[in-house]
Protein backbone atom coordinates (compact mmCIF):
# COMPACT_ATOMS: atom_id res chain seq x y z
CA UNK A 1 0.00 0.00 0.00
CA UNK A 2 0.83 3.39 -0.34
CA UNK A 3 1.05 6.85 1.79
CA UNK A 4 0.73 10.25 -0.57
CA UNK A 5 3.27 12.73 1.80
CA UNK A 6 4.17 16.57 1.64
CA UNK A 7 6.76 16.94 -1.46
CA UNK A 8 7.93 20.22 1.06
CA UNK A 9 8.03 18.41 4.52
CA UNK A 10 7.81 15.20 4.12
CA UNK A 11 4.45 15.26 6.33
CA UNK A 12 2.19 12.60 5.50
CA UNK A 13 -1.38 13.27 4.23
CA UNK A 14 -3.14 10.27 3.33
CA UNK A 15 -4.16 6.99 5.38
CA UNK A 16 -2.33 3.88 3.47
CA UNK A 17 -3.95 3.80 0.04
CA UNK A 18 -4.01 1.03 -2.83
CA UNK A 19 -4.57 2.59 -6.68
CA UNK A 20 -7.62 1.10 -8.32
CA UNK A 21 -8.77 2.47 -11.69
CA UNK A 22 -10.22 5.70 -12.23
CA UNK A 23 -14.13 5.43 -11.97
CA UNK A 24 -15.92 6.11 -15.13
CA UNK A 25 -18.48 8.74 -13.08
CA UNK A 26 -15.90 10.56 -11.62
CA UNK A 27 -16.56 14.45 -13.03
CA UNK A 28 -20.56 13.24 -13.94
CA UNK A 29 -22.55 13.94 -11.04
CA UNK A 30 -26.72 15.16 -10.52
CA UNK A 31 -26.66 18.99 -10.12
CA UNK A 32 -28.70 19.90 -7.33
CA UNK A 33 -27.81 16.67 -5.15
CA UNK A 34 -25.25 16.02 -2.55
CA UNK A 35 -23.31 12.96 -3.26
CA UNK A 36 -21.43 10.13 -1.64
CA UNK A 37 -17.46 9.68 -1.72
CA UNK A 38 -16.56 8.85 -5.28
CA UNK A 39 -13.51 6.66 -3.62
CA UNK A 40 -14.06 3.50 -1.30
CA UNK A 41 -11.87 3.75 1.57
CA UNK A 42 -8.06 2.87 1.44
CA UNK A 43 -8.21 3.49 -2.62
CA UNK A 44 -6.61 6.16 -4.31
CA UNK A 45 -7.05 6.55 -8.72
CA UNK A 46 -5.08 8.76 -11.02
CA UNK A 47 -6.60 11.43 -13.84
CA UNK A 48 -3.82 11.38 -16.59
CA UNK A 49 -5.86 14.63 -18.11
CA UNK A 50 -5.54 17.71 -17.43
CA UNK A 51 -7.90 19.23 -14.93
CA UNK A 52 -9.83 21.83 -13.10
CA UNK A 53 -8.58 25.77 -13.22
CA UNK A 54 -6.80 27.40 -14.75
CA UNK A 55 -9.06 27.25 -17.58
CA UNK A 56 -8.85 29.45 -21.25
CA UNK A 57 -11.42 30.26 -23.57
CA UNK A 58 -11.57 27.78 -26.74
CA UNK A 59 -10.90 31.05 -29.02
CA UNK A 60 -8.55 32.16 -27.14
CA UNK A 61 -6.60 28.66 -27.11
CA UNK A 62 -7.30 27.42 -30.67
CA UNK A 63 -7.61 24.10 -31.98
CA UNK A 64 -3.87 22.80 -32.13
CA UNK A 65 -3.44 24.01 -28.31
CA UNK A 66 -6.57 21.99 -26.83
CA UNK A 67 -5.76 19.25 -28.81
CA UNK A 68 -2.79 19.20 -26.95
CA UNK A 69 -4.93 19.32 -23.84
CA UNK A 70 -6.91 16.26 -25.10
CA UNK A 71 -9.81 18.08 -26.73
CA UNK A 72 -10.51 17.82 -30.05
CA UNK A 73 -13.78 19.67 -30.46
CA UNK A 74 -15.17 22.85 -29.87
CA UNK A 75 -16.14 23.56 -25.96
CA UNK A 76 -16.58 26.71 -24.14
CA UNK A 77 -13.22 26.50 -22.27
CA UNK A 78 -10.32 23.88 -21.78
CA UNK A 79 -8.54 23.15 -18.77
CA UNK A 80 -5.74 23.77 -18.51
CA UNK A 81 -5.08 21.98 -14.58
CA UNK A 82 -2.52 19.43 -13.95
CA UNK A 83 -3.02 15.73 -15.57
CA UNK A 84 -2.15 13.07 -13.35
CA UNK A 85 -3.93 14.45 -9.83
CA UNK A 86 -4.78 11.53 -7.51
CA UNK A 87 -7.98 11.13 -6.05
CA UNK A 88 -8.82 9.69 -2.63
CA UNK A 89 -11.83 9.74 -0.24
CA UNK A 90 -12.14 12.82 2.14
CA UNK A 91 -11.99 10.22 4.84
CA UNK A 92 -9.12 9.05 3.46
CA UNK A 93 -7.15 12.59 3.69
CA UNK A 94 -4.65 13.58 6.56
CA UNK A 95 -3.20 16.65 8.02
CA UNK A 96 -4.56 18.99 6.08
CA UNK A 97 -6.13 22.75 7.24
CA UNK A 98 -8.73 24.73 4.71
CA UNK A 99 -7.61 27.56 2.70
CA UNK A 100 -10.68 29.81 3.91
CA UNK A 101 -10.33 32.33 1.16
CA UNK A 102 -10.19 29.42 -1.57
CA UNK A 103 -13.85 27.88 -0.29
CA UNK A 104 -16.20 28.66 -2.83
CA UNK A 105 -19.06 26.87 -3.98
CA UNK A 106 -22.27 26.97 -5.36
CA UNK A 107 -24.70 26.37 -2.69
CA UNK A 108 -23.55 23.39 -0.49
CA UNK A 109 -20.12 22.97 -0.38
CA UNK A 110 -16.65 23.81 -2.18
CA UNK A 111 -16.47 23.10 -5.97
CA UNK A 112 -12.95 24.08 -6.02
CA UNK A 113 -13.10 26.76 -8.67
CA UNK A 114 -9.93 28.74 -6.99
CA UNK A 115 -7.30 25.74 -7.21
CA UNK A 116 -6.20 23.57 -4.09
CA UNK A 117 -8.10 24.85 -1.03
CA UNK A 118 -6.09 22.05 1.33
CA UNK A 119 -2.72 23.20 3.20
CA UNK A 120 -0.24 20.72 4.01
CA UNK A 121 -0.52 21.09 8.40
CA UNK A 122 2.86 20.99 8.86
CA UNK A 123 4.34 23.79 6.08
CA UNK A 124 1.24 25.52 4.86
CA UNK A 125 2.23 24.95 1.36
CA UNK A 126 -1.22 24.19 -0.67
CA UNK A 127 -1.26 20.28 -1.62
CA UNK A 128 -5.12 19.23 -2.51
CA UNK A 129 -8.34 20.32 -3.31
CA UNK A 130 -11.84 19.42 -1.69
CA UNK A 131 -14.75 19.18 -3.55
CA UNK A 132 -18.17 18.28 -2.20
CA UNK A 133 -20.63 21.07 -3.65
CA UNK A 134 -24.24 19.67 -4.76
CA UNK A 135 -23.25 17.89 -7.75
CA UNK A 136 -20.18 16.64 -7.40
CA UNK A 137 -18.63 13.44 -5.64
CA UNK A 138 -17.21 14.04 -2.41
CA UNK A 139 -13.46 13.78 -3.36
CA UNK A 140 -9.97 15.20 -1.96
CA UNK A 141 -7.53 15.93 -5.37
CA UNK A 142 -4.00 16.02 -4.46
CA UNK A 143 -1.93 18.00 -6.52
CA UNK A 144 1.11 15.89 -8.24
CA UNK A 145 3.58 18.40 -7.97
CA UNK A 146 2.89 19.17 -3.94
CA UNK A 147 2.90 15.23 -3.05
CA UNK A 148 5.30 12.36 -2.73
CA UNK A 149 4.36 8.62 -2.77
CA UNK A 150 5.92 6.16 -0.63
CA UNK A 151 5.43 2.37 0.26
CA UNK A 152 3.19 2.85 3.65
CA UNK A 153 5.16 -0.66 4.84
CA UNK A 154 1.89 -2.08 4.96
CA UNK A 155 1.68 -5.50 3.05
CA UNK A 156 -0.59 -5.05 -0.14
CA UNK A 157 -3.86 -7.02 -0.72
CA UNK A 158 -4.40 -9.18 -3.73
CA UNK A 159 -4.79 -6.42 -6.93
CA UNK A 160 -8.30 -6.33 -8.18
CA UNK A 161 -9.20 -7.97 -11.38
CA UNK A 162 -11.81 -9.28 -13.44
CA UNK A 163 -13.14 -11.38 -10.62
CA UNK A 164 -14.16 -8.58 -8.68
CA UNK A 165 -16.39 -6.27 -10.55
CA UNK A 166 -18.98 -6.06 -8.59
CA UNK A 167 -23.05 -5.38 -9.93
CA UNK A 168 -24.20 -2.07 -9.57
CA UNK A 169 -27.84 -2.01 -9.39
CA UNK A 170 -29.37 0.81 -11.93
CA UNK A 171 -31.99 1.79 -9.98
CA UNK A 172 -31.83 4.42 -6.59
CA UNK A 173 -33.61 3.24 -3.33
CA UNK A 174 -35.81 6.33 -3.89
CA UNK A 175 -36.79 4.70 -7.84
CA UNK A 176 -34.57 7.27 -9.14
CA UNK A 177 -32.28 6.00 -12.15
CA UNK A 178 -28.76 5.39 -10.49
CA UNK A 179 -25.90 8.51 -11.45
CA UNK A 180 -23.41 6.26 -11.63
CA UNK A 181 -25.82 4.76 -14.56
CA UNK A 182 -26.40 7.71 -16.19
CA UNK A 183 -22.71 8.88 -16.26
CA UNK A 184 -21.57 5.34 -17.39
CA UNK A 185 -24.20 5.69 -20.01
CA UNK A 186 -22.98 8.76 -21.39
CA UNK A 187 -19.26 7.45 -21.73
CA UNK A 188 -20.54 4.05 -23.61
CA UNK A 189 -22.51 6.41 -25.91
CA UNK A 190 -19.87 9.00 -26.92
CA UNK A 191 -17.41 5.69 -27.61
CA UNK A 192 -20.58 3.99 -29.54
CA UNK A 193 -20.93 6.89 -31.56
CA UNK A 194 -16.83 7.26 -32.23
CA UNK A 195 -17.11 3.64 -33.10
CA UNK A 196 -19.77 3.39 -35.42
CA UNK A 197 -19.34 6.84 -36.93
CA UNK A 198 -22.91 7.99 -36.23
CA UNK A 199 -24.16 4.72 -37.76
CA UNK A 200 -27.22 3.02 -36.24
CA UNK A 201 -26.46 -0.20 -33.71
CA UNK A 202 -28.97 -3.02 -33.02
CA UNK A 203 -28.48 -3.86 -29.13
CA UNK A 204 -28.70 -7.67 -27.91
CA UNK A 205 -32.44 -8.36 -26.30
CA UNK A 206 -32.73 -8.78 -22.69
CA UNK A 207 -31.33 -6.16 -20.41
CA UNK A 208 -29.10 -4.87 -22.59
CA UNK A 209 -31.64 -3.42 -24.82
CA UNK A 210 -34.22 -3.07 -22.11
CA UNK A 211 -32.03 -0.73 -20.22
CA UNK A 212 -29.78 0.81 -22.93
CA UNK A 213 -32.29 0.80 -26.47
CA UNK A 214 -33.80 3.53 -25.95
CA UNK A 215 -30.72 5.70 -25.20
CA UNK A 216 -29.11 4.57 -28.38
CA UNK A 217 -31.89 5.10 -30.62
CA UNK A 218 -32.16 8.32 -29.23
CA UNK A 219 -28.36 9.18 -30.06
CA UNK A 220 -27.43 7.85 -32.73
CA UNK A 221 -28.74 8.41 -36.65
CA UNK A 222 -31.26 5.94 -38.42
CA UNK A 223 -30.51 4.30 -41.27
CA UNK A 224 -29.75 1.07 -43.00
CA UNK A 225 -26.40 0.77 -41.56
CA UNK A 226 -26.98 -0.24 -38.73
CA UNK A 227 -24.43 -2.40 -36.80
CA UNK A 228 -24.31 -5.53 -34.61
CA UNK A 229 -23.39 -5.18 -30.88
CA UNK A 230 -23.21 -7.93 -27.93
CA UNK A 231 -22.13 -8.27 -24.64
CA UNK A 232 -18.61 -10.06 -24.06
CA UNK A 233 -15.89 -10.32 -21.19
CA UNK A 234 -15.00 -12.67 -18.74
CA UNK A 235 -16.71 -15.98 -18.25
CA UNK A 236 -19.02 -14.95 -21.39
CA UNK A 237 -18.51 -16.88 -24.59
CA UNK A 238 -18.48 -14.12 -27.94
CA UNK A 239 -21.56 -14.69 -29.87
CA UNK A 240 -20.25 -16.73 -33.54
CA UNK A 241 -20.36 -14.82 -35.92
CA UNK A 242 -18.91 -12.04 -33.90
CA UNK A 243 -21.40 -8.88 -33.32
CA UNK A 244 -19.76 -5.69 -34.99
CA UNK A 245 -19.22 -4.16 -31.45
CA UNK A 246 -18.18 -5.65 -27.75
CA UNK A 247 -19.76 -3.96 -25.26
CA UNK A 248 -17.38 -4.90 -22.52
CA UNK A 249 -16.14 -4.05 -18.78
CA UNK A 250 -12.97 -1.86 -17.97
CA UNK A 251 -10.12 -3.49 -15.47
CA UNK A 252 -10.74 -2.70 -11.78
CA UNK A 253 -7.30 -1.90 -11.49
CA UNK A 254 -6.15 -0.52 -15.16
CA UNK A 255 -9.22 1.02 -16.78
CA UNK A 256 -8.33 -1.17 -19.98
CA UNK A 257 -11.40 -2.88 -21.71
CA UNK A 258 -11.35 -6.18 -21.63
CA UNK A 259 -10.72 -8.33 -24.83
CA UNK A 260 -11.32 -11.44 -26.18
CA UNK A 261 -7.20 -13.30 -26.78
CA UNK A 262 -6.24 -12.24 -30.62
CA UNK A 263 -9.31 -10.36 -30.92
CA UNK A 264 -8.38 -7.18 -32.61
CA UNK A 265 -12.17 -5.76 -33.54
CA UNK A 266 -13.95 -2.93 -32.32
CA UNK A 267 -15.18 -2.90 -28.61
CA UNK A 268 -16.71 0.05 -26.61
CA UNK A 269 -16.01 -0.09 -22.56
CA UNK A 270 -18.27 -0.35 -20.18
CA UNK A 271 -18.18 1.15 -16.34
CA UNK A 272 -16.96 -2.88 -14.50
CA UNK A 273 -20.43 -2.72 -12.16
CA UNK A 274 -23.01 -1.68 -14.91
CA UNK A 275 -21.35 -4.57 -16.99
CA UNK A 276 -21.53 -6.89 -14.26
CA UNK A 277 -25.72 -6.36 -14.01
CA UNK A 278 -26.02 -6.60 -17.69
CA UNK A 279 -24.57 -9.62 -17.96
CA UNK A 280 -25.35 -11.42 -14.65
CA UNK A 281 -28.95 -9.99 -14.18
CA UNK A 282 -29.86 -12.97 -11.63
CA UNK A 283 -33.49 -13.57 -13.17
CA UNK A 284 -34.24 -9.83 -11.04
CA UNK A 285 -37.53 -7.61 -11.85
CA UNK A 286 -36.96 -5.36 -14.76
CA UNK A 287 -36.69 -2.24 -13.53
CA UNK A 288 -37.51 -0.63 -16.82
CA UNK A 289 -41.46 1.04 -16.20
CA UNK A 290 -43.71 -1.20 -17.54
CA UNK A 291 -47.00 -0.67 -19.76
CA UNK A 292 -50.67 -1.78 -19.83
CA UNK A 293 -52.57 -2.91 -17.00
CA UNK A 294 -52.74 -6.07 -15.02
CA UNK A 295 -55.46 -8.84 -16.01
CA UNK A 296 -58.85 -8.27 -14.77
CA UNK A 297 -59.62 -10.48 -11.91
CA UNK A 298 -55.74 -10.83 -10.86
CA UNK A 299 -55.18 -9.67 -7.25
CA UNK A 300 -52.01 -8.44 -5.97
CA UNK A 301 -50.70 -8.13 -2.30
CA UNK A 302 -47.29 -5.96 -2.97
CA UNK A 303 -48.82 -3.00 -1.82
CA UNK A 304 -47.06 -0.69 -2.02
CA UNK A 305 -45.26 -1.55 -5.19
CA UNK A 306 -41.15 -0.75 -4.87
CA UNK A 307 -40.43 2.58 -6.39
CA UNK A 308 -39.56 2.69 -10.00
CA UNK A 309 -38.29 5.44 -12.50
CA UNK A 310 -40.93 7.29 -14.04
CA UNK A 311 -39.08 7.34 -17.31
CA UNK A 312 -36.36 5.69 -19.14
CA UNK A 313 -32.84 5.45 -18.53
CA UNK A 314 -30.97 8.45 -20.62
CA UNK A 315 -27.44 9.70 -20.38
CA UNK A 316 -25.50 12.07 -18.30
CA UNK A 317 -25.48 14.55 -20.89
CA UNK A 318 -21.85 15.98 -19.37
CA UNK A 319 -20.73 12.68 -19.60
CA UNK A 320 -21.72 11.88 -23.05
CA UNK A 321 -20.01 15.74 -24.24
CA UNK A 322 -17.44 15.64 -22.05
CA UNK A 323 -16.24 12.20 -23.07
CA UNK A 324 -16.94 12.48 -26.78
CA UNK A 325 -14.62 15.81 -27.40
CA UNK A 326 -11.90 14.14 -25.61
CA UNK A 327 -11.72 11.28 -28.57
CA UNK A 328 -9.93 12.34 -31.48
CA UNK A 329 -12.51 10.20 -33.86
CA UNK A 330 -15.07 13.46 -33.39
CA UNK A 331 -12.54 15.22 -36.04
CA UNK A 332 -14.34 12.77 -38.18
CA UNK A 333 -16.67 14.23 -41.18
CA UNK A 334 -19.31 11.96 -40.36
CA UNK A 335 -19.65 13.07 -36.62
CA UNK A 336 -20.00 16.88 -37.26
CA UNK A 337 -23.16 16.71 -35.88
CA UNK A 338 -21.46 16.79 -32.79
CA UNK A 339 -18.26 19.85 -32.90
CA UNK A 340 -21.09 22.17 -32.41
CA UNK A 341 -21.26 23.75 -29.04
Amino acid sequence: MDVFVCAGCGTELTAPVSRVALPVHTHYGAWEELHPPLMEPATYAVDPLPTGPPWRLWEDVGEDTAAEQGVYAPVYAVPFGARNRIVIAPGDSRSTTLILEKCEGYCRGVDGRAGPNLACAGCGRPVATRIDDCGSWQTVWLEPAAVVRRSSGLPAGPPPDWDDLERVPPVEADGSWSRRWEAALGVMLAHLVATTEDRPVTLPSGPVSELLGHAVGRCLSPGPEAWTAGLAGPGISTARPRPDILLVPRHPLTGAPWRPAGDEGAVVPLDGGVWAYLAHPDDETSPVPATGVVPQGVLRDDYPLPPHPWHPLLPNRDAFRHTLVRLPAVRGPRLSRFRAR
